[in-house]
C-alpha cells in the first residue's frame, strides 16, 4: 500500500494531518510509511491534481476526493463534525480507510 501526503511549504496543516493519518494507520493495523511529498509550482500541482494542502492519498486515490476541485498551491480545507478545518478529524481518516477496505 502506497500512502502519500502533498502539501505546499506556505501550509500549516500538513503537519496536524500527518500526525492524524499516523495515528489512523496505526489503529487500523495498517503497517504502511507516509511518503511526504512537498508540491512546489502550480505546473506540478496540476500534474499531480493536486487538490490543495494536505492532499492525502493511498495508491493514487485522494482519500478525501471533491469531484471537479481546482488544482494548486492552496490550502485545504476539509468538512468536519466541528466546522471547516485545515485536515480531517482521526475519526474522519479512520472511517477513509476503513470504507476504502471494504471496497478493495
Amino acid at each position: 500500500m502506497r500512502v502519500e501526503l502533498l502539501y505546499f511549504d506556505g501550509c500549516p496543516s500538513w503537519r496536524v494531518a500527518y500526525e492524524r493519518l499516523q495515528r489512523a494507520l496505526r489503529e487500523s493495523g495498517i503497517q504502511s510509511d507516509v511518503e511526504v511529498v512537498e508540491v512546489r509550482t502550480d505546473e506540478e500541482a496540476a500534474r499531480r491534481l493536486f487538490r490543495g494542502s494536505p492532499t492525502v492519498r493511498i495508491d493514487g486515490e485522494d482519500l478525501f476526493s471533491e469531484p471537479g476541485a481546482a488544482t494548486g498551491l492552496a490550502c485545504r480545507v476539509y468538512s468536519t463534525p466541528a466546522g471547516l478545518a485545515g485536515s480531517p478529524t482521526l475519526e474522519q481518516f479512520m472511517d477513509a480507510l476503513r470504507l476504502r477496505g471494504e471496497g478493495s
